[in-house]
């Protein structure tokens, strides 16, 4: 196996998993406005069918170069042998009955990744994947039992929510071009280990001549990269979820392999400096495990761990995955959690489980046959890939909510 000591680097290249092996040529779908002009401009193009161009590929998500009828034949053929364009294959589709659809997208080199629809009457959202597995190696994820293959590129990104669109359109859920609303990067992959493609593909989809999306209806969420925390807010106007799941570090340890590196004091000095702008808050994700996370004395750290953090507290009782040791909180346990942070003026909510029967809820995403053959329900007990070498740390609220439910990752 590759040595994996630099994908969760943020200073590193992070070698064979930055990008697939492909051709040279530039990736249409991957390309800001600025590029697709230059590269027109070098065929002779004049300015407006720079924009024509970018519309077709992020308003409309074509999936080929045919669809551009108003670009002329010559133009697309030259575009043709000058760029490619990424259009992920649809392997598969699996609807679950709470309405949930799981996709699995095939890329260019073979490859599986997964996001999910989580439709709801007030709003359509997407789950997107950053990286075909994850090296993160959460104790609790099955994505974990995947290991890292490589990064997804910024067109790779991009293009599940091309698809996306245009399959919602096509089973009458939506109305085109763009009938999702809001946008959550919490599937497969740690988003900010791949950030120059995340960071790309965000431009992408807020761009006004493309998708559009609002920046307050993104939300990246990371386990805990630390030294890009800052960056992120700094660079990217959208929203920002930390994956907790502890309140100390001798537990977080345990459940996330990241806390040695980055253990939870350094993780929440991070969140303090994050920009708060726009109206930003931090959502602190934590998921509930039966008998090891979930009692009244880890509600009461939690607040003292979030106070003077403009944040909310998504409470997620965890998705049973057979073989991974780790069982699932009872109802009542998280309500006492809940009410716990209510009374001390946490904002706080429970999240409601979406997917669970086509395996689509959170920490579910996996495909089989992947890099470390990921195990599914009655699987055989395997342990998860080994983490990566752990470096030391580089130097560098609002009142409570009923009880509830919401199904936002």
């Amino acid at each position: 196996m590759d040595d994996t000591s630099t994908l969760l680097d943020p200073e590193a290249d992070a070698g064979h998993a930055a990008e697939p092996a492909r051709d040279e040529r530039p990736d249409l779908r991957g390309l800001p406005l600025e590029l697709l002009g230059r590269l027109l401009a070098e065929l002779g193009e004049r300015p407006f069918r720079a924009r024509q161009l970018y519309r077709w590929l992020h308003q409309k998500g074509a999936a080929s170069l045919d669809e551009m009828t108003d670009l002329g034949r010559d133009l697309r053929a030259a575009l043709a042998t000058r760029a490619r364009l990424t259009t992920l294959e649809r392997a598969s589709e699996q609807r679950s009955e709470d309405g949930t659809i799981k996709w699995a997208w095939r890329t260019a080199d073979g490859k599986l990744v997964e996001s999910v629809y989580l439709p709801e009457p007030e709003r359509k959202t997407l789950c997107v994947s950053t990286q075909v597995g994850c090296a993160v190696g959460c104790a609790f994820c099955l994505t974990a039992t995947m290991g890292l293959s490589r990064n997804l590129t910024a067109a790779e990104i991009v293009e599940q929510v091309h698809r996306a669109n245009r399959r919602i359109v096509e089973l009458g859920e939506g109305t085109g071009p763009r009938p999702l609303t809001n946008l959550v990067f919490m599937g497969m992959g740690e988003p900010l280990a791949n950030y120059k493609n995340l960071k790309l593909a965000l431009e992408l989809l807020l761009s006004e001549d493309g998708p559009n999306f609002s920046h307050r209806h993104v939300t990246v969420s990371t386990s805990g990269l630390v030294p890009l925390i800052a960056k992120f807010g700094a660079e990217t106007p959208v929203k920002l979820a930390v994956s907790l799941n502890a309140t100390t570090d001798a537990q977080r340890d345990a459940l996330m392999p990241i806390n040695k590196r980055y253990p939870i004091a350094a993780l929440l000095d991070a969140c303090r400096a994050f920009p708060m702008r726009n109206g930003r808050r931090i959502t602190f994700e934590y998921v509930l495990l039966g008998g090891v996370n979930d009692t009244l004395e880890d509600a009461r750290r939690l607040v003292g761990l979030l106070r003077g953090i403009p944040a909310k507290v998504n409470l997620i009782p965890y998705n049973e995955n057979p073989g991974l040791g780790f069982a699932a909180p009872a109802p009542e346990a998280v309500q006492a959690f809940f009410d716990a942070l209510v009374a001390k003026n946490v904002t706080a909510v429970v999240r409601k489980s979406r997917g669970r029967d086509i395996s689509a809820a959170c920490g579910q995403l996996a495909r089989e046959g992947g890099p470390g053959r990921p195990i599914r329900a009655g699987g055989p007990k395997r342990p998860a890939p080994p983490a990566p070498p752990l470096a030391p740390v580089q130097p560098s609220s609002a009142g409570p909510t009923l009880a509830g439910t919401r199904s936002d990752r």
